[in-house]
């Protein structure tokens, strides 16, 4: 597989339930992610915003339409073990749910230290370099690593989520409201890393949150959606400052306490 060059989305549904009580998380949406695009994925619970995350990294499969990554189809890639490995080597997923994200009787060096050592090829002992090395850029003490996720806070746990992901340095990283765990302060720095590590390594971001200010922050581009559709797309300046749809509007006012008003 050549490096990451492109992330395709195209007519994505997804359908969950019997017929009679089927319920669209995602309904007709295309995205595509390019080379050190950094994209942010907003609107309320309930969205798709969360559903549409898992798909394009194929924890979920679509009800219709297509992913594909590098003009392959993501399916056909997850089937085959070859292709599968080199797909999470480039592509990473950091849940909202650090709970049922790590095996509770390994320490989470050990549940960092696997994908290094099995996407990278990497030793024992230069996989735990590594797994030093990326603990210490999310601001966790060494000695934390060495714990079980049940020992350490939530907070905690999820930059430990964020350096398992980090600790292969992927060319496209999908994050689902990974910084709503930690404090103002703790997500300032997490925040600033992301789009650090995007800017200099060329990697691509989806950042799927409910949180505008911090979407706006750390993306160049904001998707807007509502019930399972895209509503806005654009420039993320662009989108704060002339949003075109009346949810968006909706949204800004939410955050800046005043009410909605009517686009330019």
């Amino acid at each position: 597989m050549d490096a990451f060059a492109q992330l395709a989305v195209t007519s994505v549904v997804k359908h969950f339930g019997p017929a009679r009580n089927r319920h669209v998380a995602v309904d007709d949406v295309s995205l595509t992610v390019e080379p050190g695009q950094r994209i942010g994925v907003v609107g309320e619970s309930g969205s798709g915003k969360s559903t549409l995350a898992r798909i394009m990294v194929g924890l979920e499969s679509p009800t219709a339409g297509s992913v594909d990554f590098n003009g392959a189809p993501l399916r056909s890639l997850l089937s085959m073990r070859a292709s599968r490995v080199e797909l999470r080597r480039e592509v990473q997923f950091v849940s909202q749910d650090t709970t049922s994200s790590f095996d509770p009787l390994r320490t989470l060096r050990d549940s960092i230290r696997q994908p290094a050592q099995r996407l990278l090829g990497l030793s024992g002992r230069d996989a735990d370099g590594l797994v030093d090395e990326t603990v210490a850029l999310l601001g966790l003490a060494p000695g934390l690593a060495d714990r079980h996720p049940a020992e350490v806070s939530g907070g905690q746990r999820q930059r430990f989520a964020i350096a398992r992901a980090l600790v292969v340095r992927p060319k496209l990283l999908v994050c689902d409201e990974v910084v709503s765990a930690l404090d103002v302060s703790v997500q300032g720095s997490i925040l600033n890393l992301l789009k650090r590590y995007c800017l200099e390594s060329g990697a691509a971001l989806v950042f799927v949150s409910h949180g505008l200010p911090a979407t706006a922050f750390v993306c160049s581009e904001l998707v807007v959606m509502q019930n399972g559709q895209v509503v806005e797309r654009g420039d993320t300046r662009q989108v704060l400052h002339d949003p075109r749809h009346p949810y968006t509007r909706a949204l800004l006012a939410a955050f800046r306490g005043g009410p909605a008003r009517s686009a330019a």
